[in-house]
């Protein structure tokens, strides 16, 4: 198995990096870049759904994108110990009616010594919001080095 640095134990510099990369790989919304992070037997929670592998956590994604529309993500480490890293995350994003949300919620992470993500159990809570109240701006993809993250946003 190939290692997906930065590997367990997790440092906070290296936790940092480690959230960093997950939050670019996510604004791709590709989910064959996505899987490669996860094990083959990866197990998550995301709200109602149990996804179990990379095959299913692929298909879980497709359809995620096919309706979270302009989607944009911003990551922030809460936590690390060991293997395990805890997130909070918000995300912006609007229907095929045009209505726009900001997703927010909390994840923690557990990964393996080649630093594959093992388990993923995500709380999420979608916020309805006017297109107005927007925060996440940059172009479609990677959210630039300048661009405030939650804390600076006040979320």
């Amino acid at each position: 198995m190939e290692p997906r640095p930065p590997v367990p134990p997790f440092t906070i510099e290296s936790a940092t990096k480690k959230v960093r990369g997950a939050e670019d790989a996510w604004n791709t919304r590709d989910p064959d870049v996505c899987v490669r992070v996860y094990t083959e037997d990866t197990r998550w929670r995301n709200r109602a759904e149990f996804p179990v592998g990379r095959e299913q956590v692929r298909q879980f994604l497709q359809r995620k994108w096919a309706k979270e529309l302009d989607y944009r993500l911003i990551k922030e480490l809460w936590c690390t110990e060991g293997d395990r890293i805890a997130v909070r995350f918000a995300y912006e994003w609007h229907d095929d009616s045009g209505h726009w949300y900001r997703s927010h919620g909390n994840e923690n992470w557990q990964f393996n010594e080649f630093g594959l993500m093992t388990h993923r159990h995500a709380s999420i809570n979608d916020q309805p919001i006017a297109a107005e109240e927007r925060k996440f701006f940059w172009p479609l993809g990677r959210r630039p080095d300048d661009h405030p993250g939650l804390s600076a946003l006040g979320l």
